[in-house]
C-alpha cells in the first residue's frame, strides 16, 4: 500500500515508476489537453468512419457523407483557377517553360518567382520572412486595395496559411502570471483556432458576444463589459476581430471598424484583424473595409499609435487553395525591438512552404487587362464568387422555411450559423449522455442522413442557445439536397422528442 501511494505521488510530480512510459496523459503538457478544435472534432472523426463503412458495403439510410463542416472549397468540388495552377506547374517542373501550351504571362510569372529562389528552384529554402519579390507584390496589392495608403514590404511576413501568423503573434503577446497573464479578447461565436491557440499558450480567453438579433453585429458596449470583467482576473492586451465573420458570416460596416479602432486606442489594446474572407462579400449594401485602410483614414492620432496586425490567406475567397498553406501578415506600429524578436521567432522554423509563397504571389499579382490569361481568370473568379453569393441566399431562404430554425443573412465568408430550437426532451437526453445538446443533434443528423455539420458549442454561443455551422461550399445541386434533407430531419427530430 505504501509503495502504491509513493508511485502515485511520483506520477503526479511528473516522474514515473521505473519501466513505465516517459510520456503519458498525466505527464504531458497540460495545456495541450485543454486544446479543442471542433472543426475536426468527434463528428468529423465519425464521418470518416462512416465513409469507410459505406466503402465496405455497410448499409446506411444514405449513399454518401456530405461534409459541410469545413471551408475546404476544392474538396467540395470547386475547380482551381487555371492561371494559378499553370504557374504552379511551371514553378514545380520548369522544363514546361519550353512547352507552347502555356500562355506567356504564366511563364513570365513563373520565371520571376524561380529567379527569386535559391538555385532557381522552388524546392530551396527561402528567407524566413518570405521571398522578397513576393513581399513587394503583397505590399503593392495592399496599397492598391487600400486606395494608395503606402505598405512597406519590410512589414510583410509570409506565413504558412493565416493560422500560422495568428499563432505566432499570440505567442509574442502572451506573458505574465496570475492577474498579469495576457487576456485575449475573442468574439463568441469564434473560429476555434483562437480558443485552441490561447489554451495551448496558457493565455486567458476573454469572450465578447456578437449580437445575433442584429445580424451578428459587434457592439462597443459589449466590448467594454467584457474588458472590465476580464480586468478583475487577467491583463487583457489583445482584441481579435474576424471580418467577414467566421462562423457567423457578418460583414462589418466602416463605422463599426472605426468604433473598434477608437476603443482599442482608448483601452491600449493590440489589434489582430483576421481578413481571410475579404473577397467573400455577397449582401447588398455590404462592402469589405480593411482595418488598415480605416486606421489610416482616421488620421495620425490613430494611425501612428494603434498596433495592428492583419492576416490574409490563399485558402479562402475565390481561390480555395487550402492545401498550399499560403498566407501573409502585415504588422503596423510594431515596436522595432519586438519586430526583431518576431523575425527571430519565424526564423526558427526556417521559412513558410515556398509553393505557398508562390501561390500567394499569384493571388496578389493576378493577370492584368491585356495579358493573355486575363479574360479566363476574370471569368473563373466571377463565376466562383457569383455562385457563392447565390448559395448564401439559397441557404438563408431554405433554412428560414423550417419551423425551429432561424438563419441570419449570410452577408459574407462561406458559412451560415443558424439558431436551432431543440425540444426539452432532446436537451435532457443529450445531457444524460454527457453531450452538448447541439452535438447530440448533429451526431444524430450525421447517423441518419450522412450530413456532417459542426455544432455551435464548438464555436461558443450564449447560454441556452443552440446552433450549427454549415458551409455553403457544396455545388448548388448538392447543397439543395443537403438543405432539404436537413429540413426533413429537423422536423422529424422535433416530432420525435416533443
Amino acid at each position: 500500500c505504501t509503495v502504491q501511494r509513493s508511485s502515485r505521488k511520483m506520477s503526479e510530480n511528473g516522474a514515473l515508476p521505473r519501466g513505465g512510459k516517459v510520456l503519458t496523459v498525466d505527464t504531458m503538457n497540460a495545456n495541450v489537453k485543454k486544446v479543442d478544435y471542433a472543426v475536426r472534432g468527434p463528428i468529423v472523426q465519425r464521418a470518416v468512419q462512416i465513409e469507410k463503412e459505406l466503402k465496405e458495403g455497410v448499409k446506411k439510410p444514405f449513399e454518401e457523407v456530405i461534409k459541410a463542416n469545413i471551408g475546404d472549397a476544392h474538396a467540395m468540388g470547386q475547380r482551381p483557377i487555371t492561371f494559378f495552377r499553370q504557374v504552379m506547374a511551371l514553378c514545380t517542373y520548369p522544363q514546361l517553360l519550353d512547352d507552347n501550351k502555356f500562355p506567356e504571362d504564366a511563364k513570365n510569372r513563373a520565371r520571376r518567382i524561380l529567379q527569386s529562389c535559391g538555385g532557381n528552384s522552388i524546392g530551396a529554402y527561402t528567407t524566413s520572412q518570405g521571398i522578397e519579390c513576393v513581399r513587394h507584390d503583397v505590399a503593392n496589392y495592399i496599397q492598391r486595395r487600400d486606395g494608395g495608403i503606402p505598405s512597406d514590404p519590410d512589414n510583410i511576413y509570409l506565413t504558412t496559411g493565416a493560422s500560422d501568423g495568428i499563432v505566432t503573434i499570440l505567442k509574442l503577446l502572451t506573458a505574465g502570471e496570475g492577474r498579469t497573464r495576457t487576456g485575449v479578447m475573442i468574439s463568441i461565436p469564434q473560429y476555434p483556432l483562437y480558443s485552441a491557440s490561447i489554451a495551448e499558450l496558457g493565455a486567458v480567453q476573454v469572450n465578447y458576444y456578437l449580437n445575433e438579433e442584429k445580424c451578428w453585429s459587434l457592439d462597443i458596449s459589449e466590448l467594454q463589459r467584457s474588458l472590465q470583467a476580464a480586468r478583475e482576473h487577467c491583463n487583457p492586451r489583445v482584441l481579435c476581430i474576424i471580418n467577414p465573420g467566421n462562423p457567423t458570416g457578418q460583414v462589418q460596416s466602416r463605422q463599426c471598424i472605426e468604433d473598434v479602432i477608437q476603443f482599442a486606442a482608448k483601452e491600449n489594446l493590440f489589434l489582430m484583424a483576421d481578413e481571410v474572407y475579404q473577397d467573400n462579400v455577397y449582401a447588398e449594401g455590404c462592402e469589405f473595409h480593411s482595418f488598415k485602410k480605416v486606421l489610416f483614414e482616421m488620421g495620425p492620432e490613430y494611425s501612428s499609435k494603434v498596433e495592428l496586425v492583419s492576416f490574409h490567406s490563399t485558402s479562402k475567397c475565390y481561390m480555395g487553395e487550402c492545401g498550399f498553406r499560403g498566407g501573409y501578415m502585415e504588422v503596423i506600429n510594431m515596436d522595432p525591438e519586438v519586430k526583431a524578436q518576431l523575425t527571430k521567432l519565424v526564423s526558427v522554423r526556417l521559412c513558410p512552404p515556398a509553393p505557398g509563397q508562390a501561390l500567394m504571389d499569384l493571388v496578389v499579382n493576378s493577370p492584368k487587362p491585356g495579358e493573355p490569361s486575363y479574360q479566363t481568370f476574370m471569368m473563373e473568379r466571377t463565376a466562383i464568387l457569383s455562385a457563392l453569393a447565390e448559395k448564401a441566399k439559397l441557404t438563408e431562404e431554405i433554412l428560414n422555411t423550417v419551423p425551429g430554425i432561424r438563419c441570419n443573412p449570410v452577408q459574407g465568408a462561406m458559412y451560415s450559423f443558424p439558431c436551432i430550437t431543440l425540444p426539452e426532451r432532446a436537451i435532457n437526453e443529450a445531457k444524460a449522455k454527457g453531450q452538448a445538446p447541439d452535438m447530440f443533434y448533429c451526431m444524430k443528423l450525421l447517423e441518419e442522413t450522412g450530413i456532417c455539420l459542426v455544432p455551435g458549442s464548438g464555436f461558443g454561443q450564449r447560454e441556452g442557445t443552440y446552433h450549427f455551422r454549415m458551409t455553403i461550399l457544396p455545388p448548388t445541386d448538392k447543397l439543395k439536397i443537403l438543405l432539404n434533407k436537413l429540413k426533413e430531419f429537423h422536423q422529424k427530430f422535433t416530432q420525435q422528442y416533443s
